[in-house]
């Protein structure tokens, strides 16, 4: 895939879950380049403040538009709202996502799945249908960026079955996506996404039941205690893997180093998940299940 932008200046970019985390070092590392950022969360308050603090930290034009990704209406909203007072959007970043517990696949709720891919797989669809035929209707060039993980496009922990189902799909749904735009020659790029290639990231998803509704509350009980940044590194540290933080300013940096690059893959530690790739496809090969015994560090 070839860039579609060479610069990021006075360019409009969108980004969802941009309150805090991976969202709001993007949103810096976008208005340090000179873009007109616009954020998108749930989190109103939280929103307001960053919106606020980037704005007066980068000199750049940042607002905030409260969004429920998994509603389409929703989206809808925050496109009509972006395209009527900017008239354009030149780069989307579909990265709101939420992480369920880690359970055993037959111990999950229905709710599990509804919330889970409610944000991460809906929320990722309703952008696309939301903003794409507008920025392809505009003949402007322009690139999509959808956020999955290591855990859905490389290979699964098989403790976060849920989370790492709905990653996988936003992989698959980025990949036709791509396809398709090229095959139809818009010049509007498409990255996917995978966060977390050096280490952990400490962003929110780590606490996102915070957002689940109350109407999608889990079912039953949870089996085991809510997962953290802190048990997940103990959890390592006993199966002997040392898990070291990525600073978040170096992953957004290279989100924007990708897109200005064209690269269809962004994430740093690149090559060694494709080492990992070539072993689950032999794995695949031989008629063996891709994720060995024992491949998890999560404590379910």
């Amino acid at each position: 895939m070839s860039a579609t932008l060479t610069d990021f200046a006075g360019k409009v970019v969108v980004i969802t879950g941009g309150a805090a985390g991976i969202g709001r070092a993007l949103g810096e590392a976008f208005g340090r380049a000179g873009a007109v950022v616009v954020l998108a969360d749930i989190e109103k308050g939280a929103l307001d403040a960053t919106a606020a603090e980037l704005s007066a930290a980068t000199g750049a034009e940042v607002s905030g538009v409260v969004t429920d990704v998994s509603d389409p209406a929703s989206v809808e909203a925050l496109a009509d709202d972006v395209f009527r007072r900017h008239g354009r959007t030149h780069v989307l970043v579909n990265n709101a996502g939420v992480g369920p517990p880690s359970a055993k696949a037959w111990e999950t709720t229905p709710n599990d799945w509804r919330w889970t891919f409610g944000v991460n797989v809906y929320g990722v669809a309703n952008g696309v249908r939301a903003f794409l035929p507008r920025m392809i209707a505009s003949g402007e060039p322009g690139h999509v960026v959808n956020t999955s993980s290591g855990d859905g496009a490389v290979a699964p922990m098989p403790g976060a079955s849920v989370y790492a189902a709905s990653k996988a799909a936003v992989a698959t749904l980025t990949e036709c996506l791509g396809a398709q735009l090229t095959e139809q020659g818009h010049p509007i790029g498409v990255s996917l996404f995978l966060p977390a290639g050096k280490g952990l990231l400490a962003t929110g998803l780590w606490t996102s039941d915070r957002n689940r509704p109350a109407e999608l509350a889990r079912e039953a009980p949870r089996a085991t205690p809510a997962l953290t940044i802190e048990s997940l590194t103990e959890a390592a540290a006993k199966a002997g893997h040392e898990l070291p933080l990525q600073p978040l300013d170096e992953v957004a940096a290279d989100v924007l180093r990708g897109i200005l690059a064209g690269e269809y893959v962004i994430m740093l530690g690149r090559d060694g998940a494709a080492d990992t790739l070539r072993e689950r496809a032999e794995r695949f090969a031989a008629g063996l299940n891709p994720t060995s015994p024992g491949h998890t560090l999560l404590p379910v």
